[in-house]
């Protein structure tokens, strides 16, 4: 296990992580840090804990904000891909009905190649 020294509201904590997870700890630290910072600049110092509160509550909006973009994404992906597979079974069905169509044609005029006049 190693460990990170990260910086909230210009206080160091130093907490145990996974070996090689220190880059992303810091960087996560510093998304709430800039939102510790950005609240004591509009309400003042009122407390660590008040502040690491809001800061948290605004990070969890953020959260279940993107997690309602994801869900909305992956639900125009879901209907892509269903017209996707709607355009390929249309597609499929298009060639089975040329396919069909040709070898009618091709029996017709194999028939008027052997001179025998009648149509298949």
């Amino acid at each position: 296990m190693s460990k990170v020294t990260i910086t909230l509201n210009g206080r160091p904590f130093t907490i145990g992580c996974e070996e090689g997870q220190q880059a992303y700890l810091k960087e996560l630290a510093g998304h709430l840090d800039a939102h510790v910072r950005d609240l004591a600049e509009k309400v003042g110092q009122i407390g660590e804990v008040r502040l690491l509160l809001m800061a948290s509550l605004i990070v969890a909006d953020e959260m279940r904000d993107a997690q309602g973009r994801v869900e909305a994404l992956e639900s125009q992906l879901l209907d892509a891909k269903g017209m996707t597979s709607q355009a390929e079974a249309r597609r499929r069905a298009d060639r089975a009905k040329i396919a069909e169509t040709l070898i009618r044609a091709a029996a017709r005029l194999e028939a008027l190649a052997e001179g025998d006049g009648s149509e298949a």
